[in-house]
């Protein structure tokens, strides 16, 4: 199983983010912390998070991590990404099929709202 919080540590760049990690391993990065990161980061994904096929809730793209073992989905919200794990998919897998399963997952956090770790780097 996958370790999302050690994943996002190791793969965000830069300092002075914060951000929550869902379930699934979506992660939104919080770039105007407010003083909930829980909420804010529940509003962000409740708003933007669930798959709507043919509008821009559905389309996603594909990152291959160059220092990193796996793939980054984005979306259509430029601070919410969804991790895939090399073992989460067949080795002949496409960007396509990689693309879905992270948006699957990030549809998935975005009802369940399951928040696993907050990374909160506020003074």
């Amino acid at each position: 199983m996958t370790d999302y919080v050690d994943v996002w540590q190791q793969v965000i760049l830069g300092t002075g983010k914060s951000w929550v990690v869902f379930e699934h391993g979506t992660c939104v990065i919080l770039m105007q912390p407010e003083a909930d990161l829980i909420a804010q980061a529940k509003a962000i994904l409740t708003e933007y998070g669930p798959v709507l096929v043919g509008s821009p809730a559905g389309d996603f793209s594909v990152i291959r991590l160059p220092n990193f073992p796996g793939w980054v989905v984005t979306g259509h919200h430029p601070d919410i990404l969804n991790y895939v794990a090399p073992e989460d998919v067949n080795t002949d897998a496409t960007d396509s099929m990689i693309g879905l399963l992270g948006r699957d997952r990030r549809d998935q956090d975005a009802h369940s709202q399951q928040v696993i770790a907050v990374h909160d780097v506020r003074p």
